[in-house]
C-alpha cells in the first residue's frame, strides 16, 4: 500500500479528491447557514451541471457548452503549469489570454481573415506579451509576477480600445462572428454534429493535442531538461553551459501563446463576444492557475482538472435562486476553485506521513535486530 502512495501521480489524484471534497462540504456548510431547506439540491445542481436536465438531446448540447469553454480553460492551465516547471509564476496567462482574443477577433472583424491566420496571430500577439515578462525577469530581475499582473490591465483596456471600432451599434459586445466574419470561426470537424452543438470545433481536440505535446517537452526532451534545470537553480543551469536568460525568456514566450491560443479557442467558436466597457480581467486565465494545481503540475491531469472546474461552474447558475441569491453559484463553485490551490500542500502532508511511517518502521526493525542479537548471545 505505501509503495502505490509514494507514486507521484497517485498522490496527487489523492490530494485532489480531497480538495473538491473539502471545497464541496465548505460549499455546503455556507448553504447551510443561508438556507438550509435547499442547501443539498443545490450542492447536487452544481455538480450535475448537464446531467440535470432530462431531455437528451439538451443534455448533450450543454456537455457540448461546457467542453467548449474547457479548452481555453485548459490551455490557461498549460500556459501556467509550463511556467511554473521552470520555476516561474505566470500570473500573466489572464493578460496574454486577453491578448489572444483581442488580435484574433479583430484579425476576423477588421481583415476578415480565416480561423487559421487569426489563431497564429493570437498565438504570436500572446507570445509578445509573454516576451517583455521574460525580458524584464532577465535582463532587470523584475519579478514576473509584479509584471505580468500589470501587464494583465494594459492588455484589459488596450482591447477594449482596439475592439471599440468593431463593436455592434447599438450594443457594447464586438459583432459576431457568424453574421461578419464566418470564415474565421474555428471548423466543427464533424464534432458539432455528434454533439448537436454548432459551437463544438476543434478547439477540443486541439487543446488535448496541445496538452499531450507539453508533457513530451518537458519530460522526453532535452530541450525540456534544459528548462527545468534552469527553474531549478539558474546558477548552475549557467555554470553547465546554459543560456538561462534565453530559456526565461522562451518559457515566458511559449507559456504566452498557449494562453493566447486559448482566447482564439474561445471567441472563434463564435460562443459569446468580448464586451468593450469591461472593467475586469477575465477569470479563465486565473482558473487556469487552480486547474494547474489540481491537476497536480501534470499536463494529462490538467485536462481533467479543466474539464471539473469549467463542470462546477456551468453548474452554478442551476441553483434554486428561490433560495439562494444568484452569486452563490459562482461562490461555490469559488470556494472549490480556491482549494485547489492546496493540492502541493496535501502531497507534502502525505509525504511527510509517509516519511515518518518508515522512520517508525526502521527504528523497529532496528529494534528487533538488537533484541534478536541479544538473544543470542
Amino acid at each position: 500500500m505505501k509503495k502505490i502512495l509514494k507514486n507521484d501521480a497517485v498522490q496527487s489524484l489523492i490530494a485532489s479528491l480531497l480538495c473538491i471534497i473539502l471545497g464541496l462540504l465548505i460549499g455546503y456548510i455556507v448553504l447551510l447557514f443561508i438556507n438550509p431547506e435547499g442547501a443539498w439540491d443545490a450542492i447536487l445542481a452544481v455538480l450535475k451541471n448537464f446531467m440535470k436536465t432530462a431531455n437528451h438531446s439538451r443534455r448533450v448540447k450543454l456537455l457540448g457548452a461546457t467542453l467548449v469553454r474547457t479548452a481555453p480553460l485548459l490551455m490557461c492551465g498549460l500556459s501556467v503549469l509550463f511556467a511554473y516547471k521552470v520555476g516561474l509564476f505566470n500570473i500573466g496567462a489572464a493578460g496574454q489570454y486577453v491578448a489572444g482574443v483581442c488580435a484574433s477577433l479583430y484579425a476576423a472583424l477588421a481583415w476578415h481573415w480565416g480561423w487559421l491566420p487569426c489563431v497564429l496571430l493570437a498565438i504570436v500577439a500572446a507570445a509578445a506579451l509573454g516576451a517583455i515578462v521574460g525580458v524584464l525577469k532577465s535582463f532587470c530581475n523584475v519579478n514576473e509576477v509584479i509584471s505580468g499582473i500589470m501587464l494583465n490591465w494594459i492588455a484589459l483596456y488596450t482591447t477594449n480600445m482596439i475592439l471599440m471600432s468593431q463593436k455592434q451599434e447599438a450594443s457594447h459586445y464586438t459583432l459576431k462572428l457568424k453574421e461578419s466574419a464566418p470564415q474565421a470561426i474555428l471548423p466543427g470537424a464533424g464534432l458539432d454534429k455528434l454533439l448537436g452543438y454548432d459551437k463544438v470545433t476543434i478547439a477540443i481536440p486541439l487543446a488535448i493535442i496541445m496538452a499531450i505535446i507539453v508533457y513530451i517537452v518537458m519530460n522526453r526532451t532535452r530541450f525540456g531538461y534544459e528548462l527545468r534545470a534552469t527553474g531549478n537553480n539558474r546558477n548552475a543551469a549557467k555554470y553547465a553551459g546554459m543560456a538561462e536568460k534565453r530559456n526565461i525568456i522562451l518559457t515566458l514566450v511559449i507559456a504566452g501563446g498557449l494562453a493566447g491560443l486559448g482566447g482564439a479557442m474561445l471567441y472563434l467558436t463564435d460562443i459569446e463576444q468580448w464586451s468593450v466597457t469591461q472593467t475586469s480581467v477575465p477569470g479563465m486565465g486565473f482558473n487556469g492557475i487552480a486547474a494547474t494545481f489540481l491537476g497536480g503540475l501534470n499536463p494529462i491531469g490538467t485536462i481533467f482538472s479543466s474539464f471539473f472546474i469549467q463542470h462546477i461552474t456551468d453548474g452554478g447558475p442551476n441553483v434554486d435562486l428561490s433560495h439562494y441569491c444568484a452569486q452563490i453559484s459562482d461562490l461555490i463553485s469559488s470556494i472549490i476553485i480556491y482549494l485547489c490551490g492546496f493540492v502541493l500542500f496535501l502531497k507534502t502532508a502525505i509525504n511527510r506521513g509517509l516519511a515518518k511511517s518508515d522512520e517508525k518502521q526502521a527504528q523497529k526493525e532496528k529494534k528487533l535486530a538488537a533484541e534478536a542479537k541479544g538473544g543470542e548471545k
